[in-house]
């Protein structure tokens, strides 16, 4: 069945490649469309430069720094808020700014704020962070209420409370909302390069292709962002899994 699945998988994929070299070939012109050889042969080109490769590091520091930076405080301000009402309709207007505002505004008070350097870190930050806050709240607000007040009765302490009750309710809506997260890190973040121009980033090497009409390059360096973004989220939910499951397995 497995088998089955790969295959099919591999014969839309290819589909969708002999679609894009048609298209290609229709168009014939390489400012307007770059076609899948015209890719690789730009991928061929950049491989090998240490430029790129620095390109792709950095990029994905500054902005692995923002996602796991707004990760951490989403779950302290969600934690936080689930236990303090105050503090939850202190925060919902500022969360529903920050859903609501669109990158871009961001990307220029940032530019204006803090410079160039680090915008993809802020901008990664401020767009994953209310997204892990809802979620943060939601999968606390499904713990089953028997089992807190059993809790309560029995006199369970914090730590144990957290470890049996809340974080298996909170783990599913968590890697939810990380599957969205992930990919909106990356996409804000190398927009945010795209604006900035920050040295030795991929939104450099797009802001470049861009300036030179290297059509072909900047489906190579949007192709690299999808491959790292993807790459980073199976990662990522991988690690959120394996705690699920040890935590588990310790409740056994």
């Amino acid at each position: 069945m497995k088998h089955r699945t790969s295959l099919r998988r591999i014969l839309i994929i290819l589909f969708w490649i002999l679609l894009w070299q048609a298209a290609s070939q229709i168009i014939r012109n390489d400012i307007l469309f770059a076609g899948p050889m015209d890719v690789v042969r730009s991928l061929c080109r950049l491989l090998p430069t240490v430029d790129f490769w620095a390109a792709i590091g950095q990029s994905f520091c500054k902005i692995t720094l923002g996602f796991l930076a707004a990760f951490l405080c989403g779950i302290l301000l969600g934690s936080l808020a689930f236990r303090l009402r105050l503090l939850k309709d202190l925060l919902e207007p500022l969360m529903l700014l920050s859903r609501s505002i669109p990158v871009a505004s961001f990307v220029i008070l940032a530019l204006i704020w803090a410079g160039s350097e680090n915008l993809s870190v802020f901008i990664s930050f401020l767009v994953v962070l209310p997204m892990i806050y809802v979620n943060t709240l939601a999968g606390l607000a499904s713990t089953d209420r028997q089992l807190t007040e059993m809790a309560e009765v029995f006199s369970l302490s914090l730590p144990r409370r957290v470890r049996f009750l809340y974080l298996p309710a909170l783990m599913p809506y968590l890697a939810s909302g990380c599957k969205t997260a992930l990919g909106m890190s990356w996409k804000s973040g190398v927009a945010a390069e795209v604006i900035g121009v920050p040295s030795h980033t991929i939104g450099e090497g797009l802001y470049m292709a861009k300036i030179y009409l290297a059509t072909p390059d900047v489906f190579a360096w949007t192709l690299v962002i999808i491959l790292v973004s993807a790459l980073f989220e199976q990662v990522f939910l991988l690690l959120l899994n394996r705690i699920s499951q040890l935590n588990e397995r310790s409740r056994l």
